[in-house]
């Protein structure tokens, strides 16, 4: 299994979770071949300005080469990218969006296959796991739906304090991982650590994560 980083959110203008994707880049090797999933959203943002806001960034934490996986690829064409990177990277936007398509292309499959680093931020974070909340921003409707089950627990990402009152009472039948921006859950060999500030809500109350 791959080591998994679940990065709660982030402003890539600013970069404020540069500590946490700096710590995955590392773990992805010297010089690492970055693999990003933009799929969350309804089109494929390929534009110049977009691209070039996370290609600056990605290289300043030291990927030698950045591709990207467009809508049209087809599985075939997916894997042999992936046999080639060390790090994929999904990107946020809307979970439901991103999960369906990771599941029809059959790229949760090779998701699980995969060897190197991954990094899921926001909605990316949120599908790879076997259940997420998520919040109509329509309705403020809260929740539970179906990730592809890369890592076996429920997720909260863009948590804030205060927002608990949903959490507290989803939390009575299931344990749930609240990850803050900035923050991320990091899954390895079964085994799962954080980084900056994590909380887990247990049958109706919230503590740290340690």
């Amino acid at each position: 299994m791959p080591k998994i980083y679940l990065l709660g959110g982030e402003n890539t203008h600013k970069r404020d979770a540069e500590k946490v994707n700096q710590r995955a880049f590392n773990d992805a090797g010297e010089a690492p071949k970055i693999l990003v999933f933009s799929w969350a959203r309804a089109s494929f943002d390929n534009t110049y300005a977009k691209n070039k806001i996370i290609f600056d960034y990605f290289r300043s934490l030291g990927a030698s080469t950045i591709n990207t996986v467009n809508y049209s690829s087809t599985n075939a064409e997916i894997r042999d990218k992936m046999s080639q990177s060390d790090l994929v990277y999904l990107t946020g936007g809307v979970t439901s969006v991103l999960i369906e398509r990771l599941k029809n292309l059959g790229v949760d499959c090779l998701l699980r296959d995969f060897k190197g680093v991954i990094v899921g931020r926001s909605a990316g974070a949120l599908a790879l796991c076997s259940k997420c909340v998520i919040t109509y921003r329509s309705t403020s409707e809260v929740k539970i739906i179906d990730g592809v089950g890369l890592v076996n627990l429920t997720l909260k990402a863009h948590y804030k304090v205060g927002w608990d009152r949903e959490l507290i009472e989803l939390s009575k039948t299931k344990d749930i991982f609240a990850v803050p921006k900035g923050s991320a859950l990091v899954c390895h060999n079964g085994k799962l650590s954080a980084i900056n500030n994590v909380f887990v809500f247990h049958n109706g109350e919230r503590q740290i994560f340690r």
